[in-house]
């Protein structure tokens, strides 16, 4: 591999596929549509090229992907509109792939698994979403594999870590930083499972490399499980925070989503923060080696960290 396509370069993934790709080597196309989020992120580094354009326009994605060996589809849409537009920008991915015959490497969540039956869900275990978003995301996942594009699926839990903003921990992260009173989405009681972005991109990153993590879904398990209550006496202890934490219910975000169609889809996938989904690396570590894992008190330092150097 010499040269990569990261589509949602600028999101948080997305960002730490990219410095992960730099660090081996790899000559990086990072696309995104805001110029200036993509040259604030990534200014003065070398071996990156920066592309803006739209992920719905396949001339963009066409032109995007010249010369390049592997794309990273780390990109994501907001969830209203996922229904109408994911598939289709999915689809225009896997036409660029199949067309140009570069390979494909997807980052994906947990959705498609549904409830959790109690058990670390391994790629073997059976996909029944019981939520729209859920469906969604299997049929996309079956695209993938129906297709002839040269592809993986890499399913990862809820992501954290340096430019890691549209997630359920930087609502938290971003007030402890400000040193304001914050909320945390679901009960601090039930132990959940988060993966720090980098080392997410470690994983995903060697597996572009093995020939035979192709036609293949792997599950990225974070660095265990923990609660919420743990997380917020860790962050005290790294920041001296007092303030105090508000847990945010599922009435709650059923109420904001009277007013707020983001809120509104946000709803049904509250059950993670009831039935947590744990993955299973197992397959992961059989056949690639230790899937990679940073403690959640050196993870949550080094966000902090990143996210006070950003003030």
């Amino acid at each position: 591999m010499k040269k990569a396509l990261v589509l949602g370069a600028s999101g948080g993934m997305g960002y730490s596929i990219v410095n992960e790709l730099i660090s081996r080597g790899v000559h990086v196309v990072a696309f995104a549509r805001t110029r200036s989020k993509l040259e604030k992120l990534f200014q003065n580094q070398q071996g990156i090229t920066i592309f803006t354009g739209d992920i719905f326009n396949l001339d963009d994605l066409f032109k995007a992907a010249t010369g390049v060996d592997i794309i990273f589809q780390a990109a994501n849409i907001p969830y209203p509109e996922w229904e109408e537009r994911l598939a289709t920008f999915i689809q225009q991915v896997i036409n660029v792939s199949e067309t140009r015959g570069i390979k494909l490497a997807v980052v994906d969540n947990i959705y498609a698994y549904g409830r959790s039956n109690g058990e670390k869900a391994s790629e073997n275990a059976p996909k029944n979403p019981h939520t729209k978003k859920g469906r969604i995301r299997l049929n996309v996942e079956n695209m993938i594999r129906e297709s002839n594009a040269q592809a993986f699926i890499a399913h990862f839990p809820d992501f954290y870590g340096p430019n890691a903003e549209n997630t359920l921990l930087h609502v938290t992260l971003e007030k402890v930083v400000a040193n304001q009173s914050s909320m945390f989405v679901g009960n601090q009681r039930i132990a959940r499972e988060y993966i720090y972005t980098p080392d997410g991109a470690k994983a995903i990153v060697e597996l572009a490399f093995r020939e035979d993590a192709y036609g293949e879904s792997w599950n990225i398990p974070g660095h265990s499980v923990i609660t919420g209550k743990e997380i917020m006496e860790t962050l005290r202890e790294l920041t001296s925070y007092d303030k105090r934490v508000i847990t945010v219910t599922k009435s709650m975000i059923r109420m904001l989503g009277l007013f707020n169609p983001m809120m509104r889809e946000v709803v049904e996938m509250y059950y993670l923060n009831q039935e947590p989904v744990v993955l299973s690396g197992q397959k992961y570590e059989n056949k690639i080696g230790p899937v990679p894992r940073t403690s959640y008190r050196d993870g949550l330092r080094q966000t902090i960290e990143y996210m006070k150097d950003q003030q």
